[in-house]
């Protein structure tokens, strides 16, 4: 445990920091601010989640993820110090850390944001229960999306499964109650007032290294939002906000990101988010489809299981330089494109043939935006099994894919040095075979199950 504290006196209020790593804008820190206790903010760093990310052949695992995280914590951190206050940091699994601030505290309530992800949800479960047998408030709030579960829905209450009809039903739905942020700034001098300032827990302590990459910035310029239409499906230019970490983990208010893409008339970049919403209800209705495909009839599919073929795609050795233009950005950055984690999934599931979950899973891995919902979206999307999917025929081409959206080569020639030399490989697999053969194979399975 990283704090001890003596018994206190007051009544306090909670606030867990979790997918929301900001003062400003944040409904459930806006409502424990109001609640008329003083305020204890504290983060977990919760061994559940870091443990599965630790590779156990090393002594600290470069994960970057996590570095940003502990960033992001270091400045609320020195913003609620130079307030007299603090973040309390814990490293440890949530219910054995509000089982000792239960001891040390007398906490009236806590309060904090809803996460939506299946692990999130049994854990909340967990501290709620907990907390009832001390009586006490466990309140959570709507703040990483402007609709949840439920509130966007056919007339009949059922979700919608196609992305055009939710999007069309978010955006008459929407009104400036919606995206009005929390002024949090107001009640800042009901944050505890501590006499002791902790240090905070270093990533090598956790069993994590040190990194010094540098992070997308948190910020994005009007005019970037207007010209997301015409160049978001570019690679080589730099076309896209790369705010999708700070979305994740909710350093930036979805709320302001909304705003802004109205007063800029941002219409492209405002459906971008609504896809994110989009993924997030479906996984909150369908959460099979973490393991398995939206449409069942797609887990009959005899995924192919061929190690070298997984293994030259994940190291970006296909021999199809936009694929692995795109893996060797990913394995570098952390990052792809969009227009390219469509290629590279689509040749993954269907030239290929190998299954989904497996380059979901890699992804995840990888992505310093990963999401679940929209990771998941994204994939099943590709492999044809996921809602709002073309039929299983649509196999992308890749040297079309190039021509359409890299012509002058300048992203694959970025990643791809030796493109021109004899150090590049031959194609892993010819295209109009794989073609054939994903197309024979999707068919054989599906009709098999009419």
């Amino acid at each position: 445990m990283a704090h001890n504290s003596q018994l206190t006196t007051h009544d306090f209020c909670i606030h867990w920091f979790r997918r929301d790593l900001r003062l400003e804008d944040n409904a459930a820190l806006y409502h424990a601010l109001r609640s008329g206790c003083q305020v204890i903010p504290i983060f977990i760093f919760d061994t559940e989640i870091l443990d599965d990310l630790k590779d156990e052949n090393k002594p600290l695992t470069l994960d970057r993820r996590v570095v940003f995280i502990h960033k992001e914590i270091q400045k609320i951190k020195n913003e609620l110090q130079s307030l007299g206050s603090d973040l309390l940091v814990f490293y440890g699994k949530p219910a054995e850390v509000f089982t000792s601030l239960l001891t040390t505290y007398s906490i009236k309530k806590v309060c904090t944001n809803h996460d939506y992800e299946p692990y999130a949800n049994q854990r909340d479960e967990t501290i709620k229960q907990l907390l009832n047998n001390y009586n006490v408030e466990f309140s959570t709030y709507k703040d990483q999306v402007i609709f949840e579960k439920g509130e966007v829905t056919k007339d009949d209450g059922l979700p919608y499964t196609v992305y055009t009809p939710y999007s069309k039903k978010w955006k008459a739905k929407l009104n400036a109650f919606y995206i009005k942020p929390y002024p949090t700034k107001k009640y800042v001098s009901n944050f505890y007032k501590t006499e002791k300032q902790q240090q905070l827990i270093s990533l090598t302590e956790m069993g994590f290294a040190e990194d010094d990459f540098v992070f997308p910035a948190k910020t994005t310029e009007d005019y970037f939002i207007q010209q997301y239409a015409e160049t978001r499906d570019i690679p080589g230019v730099s076309g896209t906000s790369r705010l999708g970490l700070h979305l994740r983990f909710g350093t930036i208010s979805i709320r302001a990101l909304v705003r802004q893409s109205l007063q800029a008339n941002a219409e492209k970049y405002l459906n971008e988010l609504i896809w994110r919403e989009f993924y997030m209800q479906i996984l909150a209705y369908f959460p099979q489809v973490v393991s398995q495909s939206f449409k069942p009839q797609y887990d009959k599919i005899p995924w192919r299981t061929n190690e070298h073929d997984f293994n030259a795609w994940c190291n970006g050795n296909t021999g199809y330089p936009i694929v692995d233009a795109g893996m060797r950005e990913l394995n570098t950055t952390g990052f792809m494109h969009n227009r390219v984690r469509m290629i590279v999934a689509s040749f993954l599931t269907k030239h290929l043939l190998i299954d989904w979950r497996k380059g979901e899973a890699y992804f995840a891995q990888k992505l310093l935006d990963y999401d679940l919902a929209s990771n998941n979206g994204g994939w099943q999307w590709a492999a044809g099994s996921g809602v709002d999917a073309a039929p299983y025929f649509r196999v992308f081409n890749p040297t079309l894919q190039t021509e359409k959206f890299d012509k002058d080569l300048t992203y694959i020639r970025k990643w791809i040095p030796e493109l021109d030399s004899f150090d590049y490989p031959k194609p892993i697999v010819e295209h109009a075979f794989a073609r054939d053969r994903c197309l024979e194979t999707y068919k054989k399975a599906l009709n098999n199950m009419v």
